[in-house]
């Protein structure tokens, strides 16, 4: 039987879908969004709500296009990269520098949160511009290529919002 006939018409869900642990089990999707200083969206990923933070840092990283300058080569990554605690495992801080980015992550019993609270208002922040679309934020479609798009689509908004502000 194929996973497709396993749904019912009505029914949400699809490739990029998992139980969600903070919604009692109910199929979900979360996105992952790296954000510059002032809350540009540089990149979007989706995955199923189960998988681990820690599991898709690589491919968020891999994820940032070049960073242009206006003059000299472009850099490759940023210098530093500021993360939670759901980050902070060794292959995460090994990743970082091996792509040669200083690894801001917070320890896990050691760290208060309310120090990260000053870096971490700014993804907050995109992350509920990213809210203000109803689209991206409910599960519609079961193609997972879909929402993708819808969440692409919601980032280039935000994206126009900041060259409008700074173009004033």
């Amino acid at each position: 039987m194929l996973a497709r006939q396993r749904l019912l018409p009505g029914q949400r869900g699809g490739e990029l879908t998992g139980p969600n642990p903070t919604d009692r089990g109910r199929p979900g999707t979360k996105r992952r969004v790296p954000v510059d200083a002032g809350g540009v969206p540089l990149a979007v990923l989706l995955s199923p709500a189960d998988v681990h933070d820690s599991r898709l840092f690589e491919p968020l990283i891999d994820a940032v296009p070049p960073i242009r300058r206006c003059a000299g080569r472009p850099r490759r990554r940023p210098g530093k990269l500021h993360a939670d605690k759901g980050h902070d495992h060794d292959r995460c801080r090994k990743a970082a520098r091996r792509r040669g980015i200083a690894p801001r992550i917070a320890r896990r019993g050691v760290d208060s949160s309310e120090r990260l609270g000053r870096y971490r208002w700014v993804v907050e922040r995109t992350l509920a511009w990213f809210a203000r679309f109803r689209r991206p934020t409910a599960r519609y479609e079961r193609r997972p290529d879909v929402p993708l798009a819808f969440h692409l689509l919601a980032a280039a908004l935000i994206c126009l919002g900041f060259v409008a502000r700074w173009s004033c």
